[in-house]
């Protein structure tokens, strides 16, 4: 017993011992203080450097926490490949391998990719301290670029070359591998509207032999997010309130060479409105008018977009009254999907008072600020206003500098009253060279070659020079225009051209103008526009043939023209190239006089209406009717009017014009008047070929030239007409227009032809 308990106690005694020397030992250990620090192995980077970024000192704490913080310090900065801390006594000893310097930089194999467009994404460059972790984050974003132009095959290994002074060439192996195409687009779930109307309103196309210079053929995520929201955005325009799309999948097959994307949705019922009305606690805004205003009927279809336009309407309505802050929120009630009605309510009410506090733009790295902010239909203070804000980003699309513009409003933390304008916009190229070849009917044969800039050193001005060269015309210009002349909305331009004629077919002459001109133009809202021209130019009529008509050789010679113009248009069309609704009218005079050899006034007033039949038919009406006379002298040839050609198709240029009966020479008239009906529809091709039909019905009568004195000329006031059909062609190399037309009423001196075709220029 007595045993036990001595070697318990001796036991005891032990830990004890133990434990004090630990105690000892760790008091020693934090008591150490480094009394000095050495590297080792460092080549570039100087020692002095290294204990800074240690972030531990002379007379710091020699201990296990402080080497540790000094490792995880040294590792952070990335410049090193290996670091070790040990003691040496109270020296702290640190041991480094370095990471080595980027040489050189290179890509091999790329051939879709230029070098300086895989450049731009990656972190590695010449000076640049390498490590793995970079190399293969600048793989995965290179892969990333591949993908989204369509290359999913694609794959790149980084390798390096190393060089003395640990240095090393980095260079990416890449094999690009086949462009992966989207091959099919399936829709599930669409009972109502055909494949072929979705695939023609989404973004993403299946690939096809006719699509080969698109890119939306190739798989991209966002693009199919977009595309999704472009599908809501047409089921509601055609009226299917309850549409969803459930899913948007995108499957690569095993080979990587094709992508298959399958859109399920949902339509739901097709709505009309049951019965419509606006609701409102504004004070004097008088709804019974808004609704005759709009137009919106009972049993119309709902329509996201006409929805839109009347909201901008109730909106720019209030705020003529005063409303600066309002808010319109459709309201749908008494939805009877077995019946497919719906009645729809526009609750206008006012909104919270919101401010703008600034206008932040960015991503213009070419395009100077004031060029976005004066498209702009609000400023910094305004009242923040939803229906300015979407015009204004409409304007500066409209700009066609920037491949993507994005408005949003972002709020102030702690300022309720206030936010502020975020705009992020993507330039794209504004320069273009053109080329084009082709064939006319009236200028046969032709080369154009054009060069133009139209956002000239970021500042929105437009600068072209463009040449043509024919077998019946050539033709120089140069123009220029500033689109916000002395910094208000004034668009200023000038213009230089010299340009030569063959008319031997219709008039048996030559013609020979040179000049410039000099414009301005302004708007007094968006629909209505003026514009001032002053003219100066020199016209020669030669090369006369000898059997030409008397009245045309007593022409021939040189002529000065120094002439005002002036045209005020009322444009309310859709789409100023491609019309399918809206109507525009213009009225334009020129006087000449102030010096020169000319004197006259001529007035010419033109018209144009179109009317949506279905979503892709389209009625045109369109009409012309000029008249000028000269001051105390005859209108020379020059600056009559001719009838035909292109404003009264199966005649030729002229063709039902007066004419000598002598020698069939075209003279023109002092006065003319055309009208066309024109009805353009589908082809049944896909949208991208661009090619569209029309049938047509033209009519038009003409004046006579001044008194003639004992010349005999044909003539006759009766109207003359033609009818036909052809085709316009949006084409690579631009716009083609063939025309196959008959005249059904006509004189038996008129000239006329079948077929006109009038080739574009420019690709």
């Amino acid at each position: 017993m007595l045993k036990n308990v001595f070697y318990t106690l001796l036991l005891a005694f032990s830990l004890l011992i133990i434990g004090e020397a630990a105690s000892f030992a760790a008091a020693s250990d934090s008591d150490a203080k480094v009394s000095q620090i050495r590297t080792e192995g460092n080549e570039r980077i100087e020692s002095e450097t290294i204990v800074s970024y240690m972030r531990v000192f002379e007379g710091d704490d020699l201990s296990e926490a402080t080497m540790n913080r000094a490792l995880k310090n040294l590792f952070a900065t990335g410049m090193f490949a290996d670091v070790r801390l040990s003691k040496d006594g109270t020296v702290l000893v640190v041991k480094v391998k370095e990471n080595p310097i980027v040489n050189r930089l290179y890509f091999e194999g790329n051939q879709r990719l230029e070098d300086a467009q895989l450049l731009d994404e990656v972190q590695l460059k010449p000076r640049v301290i390498y490590t793995k972790a970079k190399a293969q984050s600048d793989v995965q974003r290179m892969l990333e670029v591949y993908r989204r132009s369509g290359r999913f095959a694609v794959s790149i290994e980084p390798k390096i070359i190393e060089r003395d002074q640990n240095r090393v060439d980095v260079v990416y192996e890449i094999n690009e591998g086949p462009t992966t195409y989207v091959r099919k687009i399936l829709f599930i779930g669409n009972n109502e509207l055909s494949d072929s109307k979705l695939a023609e309103a989404i973004m993403t196309k299946e690939d096809a032999w006719y699509r080969f210079l698109s890119s939306t053929t190739t798989y991209d995520p966002d693009r199919m997010a977009y595309d999704k929201e472009l599908l809501r955005r047409f089921y509601l325009k055609n009226g299917y309130i309850d549409f969803e799309v459930y899913s948007a999948i995108a499957e690569l097959t095993p080979d990587k060479e094709a992508f298959f994307i399958t859109f399920t949705l949902h339509e739901g019922k097709r709505y009309k409105i049951n019965n419509f009305d606006i609701k409102t606690t504004l004070l004097g805004l008088d709804t019974e008018a808004l609704k005759e205003k709009i137009g919106v009927k009972t049993g119309d279809w709902y329509n996201s977009d006409k929805i839109d336009a009347i909201t901008n309407v109730i909106v720019d309505a209030a705020g003529d009254l005063g409303h600066a802050f309002v808010e319109v929120t459709p309201i749908f009630e008494n939805k009877d999907a077995e019946q497919g009605t719906v009645d729809l309510i526009l609750d206008v009410k006012e909104g919270s008072r919101v401010y703008i506090n600034q206008i932040n733009i960015h991503g213009n790295v070419r395009t100077k600020d004031d060029v976005i902010r004066r498209e702009f239909r609000v400023a910094e203070g305004d009242a923040f206003n939803t229906a300015k804000i979407r015009r204004s980003k409409q304007r500066v699309e409209n700009l066609d500098f920037f491949s993507k513009v994005d408005i949003q409003p972002q709020a102030i933390e702690g300022t309720p009253d206030k936010t502020n304008i975020e705009v992020d916009v993507e330039e794209k190229s504004t320069g273009s060279l053109s080329l084009g070849v082709g064939w006319s009917t009236y200028d046969g044969a032709l080369i154009q070659a054009g060069i133009q800039e139209r956002n000239l050193l970021g500042r929105g001005q437009n600068l072209g020079l463009n040449v043509a060269l024919a077998q019946k015309k050539t033709e120089y210009d140069i123009s220029f225009t500033e689109p916000y002349f002395l910094g208000r909305e004034l668009v200023a331009g000038v213009d230089l051209f010299n340009i030569t004629q063959d008319l031997q077919k219709y008039s048996s002459y030559d013609q020979d103008s040179i000049g410039g001109a000099l414009r301005l133009g302004w708007s007094f809202n968006e629909e209505l526009r003026e514009n001032m021209k002053y003219t100066l130019r020199k016209d020669k009529i030669r090369k006369v043939a000898s059997d030409a008509s008397i009245y045309i050789k007593e022409q021939e010679g040189t002529t000065t023209t120094s002439m005002v113009s002036h045209s005020i248009s009322y444009d309310r069309r859709d789409n100023i190239v491609r019309p399918t609704s809206g109507y525009v009218l213009t009225l334009s005079n020129d006087v000449a006089g102030l010096g020169g050899d000319n004197r006259f006034l001529r007035t010419d007033l033109y018209g144009a209406i179109y009317f949506p039949l279905t979503e892709e038919w389209t009625l045109g009406f369109k009409t012309h009717g000029g008249y000028i006379f000269g001051f105390g002298q005859d209108v020379r040839i020059d600056q009559r009017y001719f009838l035909g050609g292109r404003d009264l198709r199966g005649f030729e240029q002229g063709g039902a014009s007066a004419r000598d009966n002598q020698s069939g020479d075209a003279l023109g008239g002092n006065w003319v008047a055309t009208g066309t009906a024109e009805l353009v529809f589908p082809l049944g091709l896909p949208n991208e070929f661009g090619i569209r039909g029309r049938v047509f019905g033209d009519v038009g009568v003409a004046g006579k030239p001044d008194d003639t004195g004992n010349y005999k000329i044909d003539y006759s006031s009766k109207p003359r007409a033609s009818v036909g059909f052809g085709l316009s062609w949006d084409s690579p190399m631009g716009p083609i227009n063939i025309d196959i037309a008959y005249a059904i009423l006509k004189e038996r001196y008129d000239k006329t032809e079948v077929f006109r075709i009038n080739f574009g220029s420019g690709f």
